[in-house]
């Protein structure tokens, strides 16, 4: 998947088999590392129960070097 990929995706979230397949990674590391060291991660995540989602403007920032970080 692309940056341009995920930036034509109709929601305001993107899972993390989505930004994985951005970074070249899998998925299970994305949910891992949102759980336990999301400021490691460099991109916002939203932890809710068992799901973890990532904001997609967050995202595009922090691949396009325009994100700020995590705080």
């Amino acid at each position: 998947m692309t940056l341009e990929e995920v930036r034509a995706i109709d929601r305001e979230y993107l899972l993390p088999r989505e930004v994985a397949a951005v970074l070249g990674t899998d998925g299970q590391s994305i949910r891992v590392w949102a759980r336990q060291c999301p400021q490691g991660l460099g991109f916002p995540t939203v932890c809710v129960g068992t799901r973890v989602k990532i904001p997609k403007e967050g995202f595009i920032a922090y691949m396009t070097g325009n994100g700020k970080g995590v705080k």
